[in-house]
């Protein structure tokens, strides 16, 4: 099956920026960012797969072509997938930063993929582990227990594996992909409610936040980084985040604050305390200096 569409927004296009946070890593089997400029995603819609080839055409237009039987789905959806719904109503920054973040990327759109075992199965490979290992574990398990693309997707492109195949990776998979045994046991709990999950889309950003904390080995961390992609959460803030309060402190106060400053600091920013983050992200405006080398990797195969 195969389908197009043509989205023209009120404004700079900026698909690029909206999208970016799917991806997991340079290698990731699901998101690939071509050198021609296009976007290859791949995703598992209830309607079946798909492979969609996203292009910017023009300063306020992107164009999208999909194959696979998620493919009309996947093209009707593309607008809120971009953020075209994006409220941005009452986001009026005084903090001077943040302020300036705006006025440097006035285009920045959160959008929604309404896909929500994609993301969470993600966020849980990231929990309290380096992002090189879990990206490389999302890879490893992905590549091997996912179907291949439809259509003329990149040769190393994959389908998210269903709720029912992620439920029966066996434990020593898991292992071998440097997996412990925690977040597989919480990957495998959450793939066998993976049809309720789907219906959080039609709750509320903090109502879904909340039944996502419900689940065993899903915290306030991983909740946010799932609100953030599948529902377009514009407050779901990462705390709990390795880097994040550092970043925002020395952002905005020059030095680094751990996760109850960040929360008091950002409190004003509300509903929209991960617009005011993901701004400073993408504005170059955000700053979090490293200081010594990094820790290697353990790897679980090896022990």
């Amino acid at each position: 099956m195969y389908s197009s569409v043509s989205v023209v927004f009120d404004g700079p296009a900026s698909p690029g920026l909206t999208l970016s946070p799917l991806r997991r890593g340079r290698a990731d089997p699901c998101y690939h960012d071509a050198e021609d400029g296009a976007i290859w995603r791949i995703s598992l819609m209830r309607s079946g797969p798909v492979t969609a080839r996203i292009t910017k055409t023009g300063p306020g237009t992107v164009e999208c072509e999909a194959w696979g039987g998620g493919a009309t789905e996947f093209t009707e959806t593309l607008p809120i997938q971009l953020g075209c719904d994006d409220d941005t109503s009452g986001f009026l920054p005084v903090e001077p930063t943040i302020a300036a973040a705006l006025r440097r990327v006035p285009h920045l759109r959160l959008g929604r993929t309404d896909r929500v075992l994609e993301a969470l199965v993600p966020a849980v490979l990231e929990q309290r582990v380096y992002g090189k290992d879990a990206r490389r574990a999302w890879r490893t398990l992905v590549t091997k227990y996912g179907a291949p693309a439809p259509g003329p997707a990149p040769a190393h492109m994959r389908v998210p594996p269903p709720g029912g195949i992620w439920r029966r990776i066996p434990s020593w998979e898991f292992h071998l992909a440097n997996v412990d045994p925690g977040r597989a046991r919480t990957i495998v709990g959450c793939a066998q409610r993976a049809d309720s999950l789907e219906r959080l889309t039609g709750r509320s950003a903090e109502h879904a936040r909340a039944a996502l904390m419900s689940l065993p080995g899903v915290g306030e961390w991983t909740a946010a980084e799932v609100a953030q992609r599948a529902f377009g959460d514009a407050d779901a803030l990462s705390v709990g985040d390795y880097h994040l309060a550092k970043m925002v402190g020395w952002s905005l106060l020059g030095h680094p604050i751990d996760d109850p400053e960040m929360v008091e600091l950002l409190e004003p920013m509300r509903p929209h305390r991960h617009r005011a983050v993901r701004l400073l992200e993408v504005s170059g405006l955000g700053s979090n200096p490293r200081f010594g080398p990094r820790m290697p990797i353990p790897k679980l195969a090896d022990m």
